[in-house]
Order: structure tokens, then C-alpha cells, then sequence
């Protein structure tokens, strides 16, 4: 019959042959963990400096004005 060692390989043979539908999928989801990580590891380092100021990428929102309750806009 078959020992443990080639039950083993035959299983991972197995996981192999059906998973390969789903490999690029799982390493572009590793690529993308890893930069992740690698952005947040900066950041922590860079919070470490307190003279470097902080910039994060994203849209810009207006202030509301408290008074008026208007979004910035003003009237001629």
C-alpha cells in the first residue's frame, strides 16, 4: 500500500492541481498584504521623527463654516 511519506505528496499534488485556478488571485492578494505592510512599518518608523510632517493622499474636503453653515462659499 502506500506509506505516509507518498500519501503526502499525493495530497499535495492534489491541492495543487485544483488551487491553480485560484494562485494569482492568493499572490496578488500577498503582493498587495506585503506593500501594506511595508507602508504601515514607514509609517511607524516616520511617527518616530516628530519634525516630519505627515502626509496622507486622499480628497479634499471643504469646511462647513460654523456660522453661516454654508460649505465656503461667499457672497458678493
Amino acid at each position: 500500500m502506500f506509506g505516509l511519506s507518498e500519501l503526502a505528496i499525493i495530497l499535495i499534488v492534489v491541492a495543487v492541481v485544483l488551487a491553480v485556478k485560484k494562485l494569482p488571485e492568493l499572490t496578488r492578494s500577498a503582493g498587495k498584504s506585503a506593500r501594506i505592510l511595508k507602508a504601515e512599518a514607514r509609517a511607524a518608523r516616520d511617527a518616530d521623527e516628530p519634525g516630519t510632517p505627515r502626509v496622507i493622499q486622499g480628497e479634499t474636503v471643504e469646511r462647513e463654516d460654523p456660522g453661516t453653515g454654508t460649505r465656503g462659499t461667499t457672497r458678493a
